[in-house]
């Protein structure tokens, strides 16, 4: 009798997984948990690691960078699960640092520096909360022409990133493009693609983990290419500081930021709905979608005064949600949880900065290439015929080449060419937008 019981128990608690306010039991919890914290690891620590050195910043920065994203990524997770005054959906998500962000990031970066980055962000993080409250009303401007218009162009603008870290991290050393670099950098590419493909389970949503592990134990034998200098250095656990870097407020960076803030509305407009139709056979409530957008910008407010970079929900944990249907907030909370404690030892984000750069671009070439086609897979759902080919590829022609060529803007104002001659992202926005809108609406077939 007691051993029906207990089978009982088992049961329920399993099935409270696939219930929103469920309460399964830890030992189930956990490794659903651990499994989403995997997935999203990686694509977590990687922008602030790629910031800091385009930037040139200190080891200690970019470890603090690293630590700011496993916090903010976690906060944000607990606050759209368990939404304060509005803010935050009340749906299951994993969030953390987007790389979709990278160019804009960049581009201000290079321009005005990292106080110019959390600068914009803080008004741009503010301004968002006002796209959420009015996105009912707004949806309707930004279709998937336009909006995998963007993503796209943001896919394409992160090839060069990825194939300089496969080439070694920095094309003035003396050894950029060596061969033993295009080898790791294949072999990772070459074992994540196989876990994508061919794994199951845990082994398929941790191929980019994978990759990385297998490319970091060739490069110790390899020999010279990791210095632990850093980890011996990090204190163990250390919380965050505020307002590290200040603020600095340019107004072209200020701009470029806030329309990334609404191209990233649009997609976390996808991503809640695919995890409400996924995840609960339903629509997504327009209170859920404007509690996103505004729980994105209040924790991307919090973010710029700790050092945390842009978040949204991750693709590839909606993937999990809709794969699993496992709903339940407690998976999610400890999730939330186990970011945040990550992100309170600095040795974590030590550890993470001595992953070697062709490591790191052997592994995010698949999320770049997951982006770009993300971006195709949006423009599809509407009918390419003609005109919204042409809106397609004049954006992406106008937007992907001006940022190309270094001098095309040199006779316009620093400003302009801070705005639209850095990154494709911007400009193709705007021509995708503005094209929608006057160009007469047209459903008809695709065209041969």
């Amino acid at each position: 009798m007691e051993e029906h019981k207990h089978i009982g128990k088992v049961e329920k608690s399993d099935k409270s997984l696939f219930e929103l306010n469920g309460n399964p039991s830890f030992s189930i919890a956990f490794p659903q948990a651990l499994q989403h914290v995997l997935a999203m690891l990686v694509g977590n620590i990687t922008p602030p690691i790629l910031v800091a050195q385009l930037l040139g910043l200190p080891e200690s920065d970019k470890v603090f960078l690293m630590q700011a994203a496993m916090l903010i990524g976690g906060i944000t997770t607990l606050i759209q699960l368990y939404p304060i005054l509005g803010f935050g959906m009340g749906l299951p998500n994993v969030m953390g640092v987007a790389f979709a962000y990278m160019p804009i990031l960049s581009a201000i970066g290079l321009a005005y520096g990292i106080r110019a980055i959390f600068g914009s962000q803080l008004v741009a993080a503010f301004a968002s909360i006002f796209i959420g409250m009015a996105m009912g009303r707004i949806r309707k401007y930004f279709p998937p022409i336009v909006s995998g218009t963007v993503v796209l162009s943001i896919g394409l603008s992160l090839y060069t990133t990825a194939i300089n870290y496969m080439a070694g991290g920095s094309a003035t050393a003396s050894d950029f493009g060596s061969p033993k670099y295009w080898i790791i950098a294949l072999i990772v590419l070459g074992v994540t693609l196989a876990c994508n493909f061919f794994g199951k389970g845990y082994v398929r949503v941790s191929g980019m983990l994978i990759g990385i592990g297998v490319g970091y134990i060739i490069s110790l034998l390899w020999g010279g290419m990791i210095n632990y200098d850093t980890v011996r250095n990090a204190p163990w656990i250390s919380f965050p500081q505020f307002f590290r870097w200040s603020f600095e407020f340019h107004p072209p960076a200020i701009i470029s930021m806030i329309l990334m803030y609404i191209v990233q509305a649009v997609q976390t407009i996808g991503d809640v709905s695919s995890t409400a139709i996924g995840g609960f056979n339903r629509e997504a409530t327009d209170l859920e979608l404007a509690g996103a957008i505004k729980g994105q910008g209040i924790c991307g407010m919090l973010g710029a005064c700790i050092g945390g970079l842009p978040t949204d929900p991750y693709s590839q944990n909606v993937g999990l949600i809709v794969t699993t249907k496992v709903v339940a907030k407690k998976v999610f909370l400890i999730v939330g949880v186990i970011m945040i404690i990550a992100g309170l030892f600095p040795v974590f984000g030590a550890i993470m900065t001595t992953i070697p750069y062709p490591v790191l671009g052997g592994a995010t070439v698949t999320v770049f290439a997951a982006i770009t086609m993300s971006g195709i897979q949006l423009i599809t759902q509407q009918p390419l015929n003609y005109r919204n080919k042409l809106i397609v590829g004049i954006a992406l022609a106008l937007g992907v080449g001006v940022s190309s060529v270094a001098n095309s803007l040199q006779f316009f104002s620093t400003d302009v060419q801070n705005i639209f001659g850095k990154s494709p992202i911007v400009l193709a926005f705007l021509i995708a937008f503005i094209l929608n809108i006057i160009v007469p609406e047209d459903n008809s077939i695709e065209e041969d």
